[in-house]
């Protein structure tokens, strides 16, 4: 596999992880059966994609900015779906996790 392959590999895993994270608000603790299956999908398929890029990409580069993608858009969803809190050092935070991702992409090989 490619070096390409596997950041696009590793952005789909990040993209999977904010729908698990998300889906564990809306399956309710595991007491919805749509949502709670939704979210363990999405789950494994985050994490079987997460190992794939890992071939490839160091770990904690992949671990560091498939954490980050993820945190990052559920913060967003958050904000924008269930009205959480938008204060200005939340944004400045998530803008500065943004620029870690960014530098590790950068910084890897």
């Amino acid at each position: 596999m490619s070096i390409t392959i596997a950041w696009i590999i590793l952005f789909v895993a990040g993209l999977l992880e904010i729908c698990w994270a998300v889906g564990l608000k809306y399956s309710e603790s595991f007491t919805k059966l749509i949502p709670t299956i939704f979210t363990l999908v999405t789950l494994m398929g985050s994490m079987y994609l997460l190992s794939r890029a890992s071939l490839v990409l160091p770990i904690g580069t992949a671990y560091g900015v498939w954490v980050g993608i993820g945190a990052i858009g559920a913060a967003v969803y958050g904000i924008v779906f269930f009205n959480e809190s938008a204060s200005p050092l939340k944004i400045f935070f998530l803008c500065l996790l943004l620029v870690s991702i960014i530098g590790l992409k950068v910084t890897s090989r």
